[in-house]
């Protein structure tokens, strides 16, 4: 692992109005799977080579949550969203920028601006190769999902010792009626049982905030107790 940068940010706060977040930051080269694995169970989301994660004072909103696999139990409503989309076809591999991609990710991100207000800023390939396609070294995987031949959305994990870290997704809105945000999670819970992984890290829950709030709808899971460094023991409750 080559630590190339260290910093710490204020900023506004994306999850919560009117409150400012700091974040710590990691830009790291060539991270390795387990020094991954050691910061994702410490709390850290990865976008790239950037690692982060809150460090607020005075804010404890945003809880590090991650799914029990094997104990947890598909509902009847969760059956249907995956039988409603059995002619969807999915593909998993190494994250790639195509023109495809980035048509995808403006249409999801203008349609989220436009329906829930999210922050918009047109989107370059440099920008996306850093966030999505940079840094995934041999634990980065996108999952490419199609409707015969046509993209229709992006799943980018990371495929950990003891589980699978959620990084992104984004898919098209024109097919809302497939629930394919749910789809996603369910295919990641159906792939970590197939590989005998425990977790799935779902990153950040905020009760608060609509986007992430619907987290907790997935139990059994944990929540990380504090913001343990690397050189400290965690536990999960």
């Amino acid at each position: 692992m080559n630590l190339l940068k260290e910093f710490a940010l204020n900023d506004k706060c994306s999850y919560l109005k009117g409150k400012e977040t700091l974040t710590h930051y990691k830009i790291i080269d060539n991270c390795s799977s387990q020094n991954c694995q050691d910061l994702i169970e410490r709390g850290y989301r990865r976008f790239g080579k950037m690692y982060f994660r809150p460090i607020c004072s005075d804010c404890n909103e945003c809880q590090s949550i991650k799914i029990d696999v094997a104990n947890f139990s598909f509902s009847k409503s969760q059956r249907r969203v995956l039988k409603k989309a059995s002619h969807i076809t999915s593909y998993i591999q190494r994250p790639t920028l195509s023109k495809t991609h980035l048509e995808l990710f403006e249409k999801y991100h203008l349609e989220m601006h436009n329906k829930k207000g999210w922050d918009y800023q047109e989107t370059t390939p440099q920008h996306y190769q850093n966030s999505f396609v940079s840094g995934h070294n041999e634990f980065g995987y996108e999952i490419l999902y199609f409707d015969a031949d046509k993209l229709i959305g992006v799943d980018l994990i990371d495929i950990l010792e003891d589980g699978i870290s959620s990084i992104y997704f984004y898919y098209d809105p024109d097919y809302n009626e497939l629930a394919l945000g749910k789809l996603s999670l369910y295919n990641q819970i159906l792939f970590a049982r197939q590989k005998s992984k425990q977790w799935i890290y779902l990153g950040y829950y905020v009760e608060e905030c609509p986007s992430l709030s619907y987290k907790s709808h997935y139990k059994p899971y944990l929540t990380l107790e504090g913001r343990p460094s690397e050189y400290e023991d965690f536990q999960w409750l």
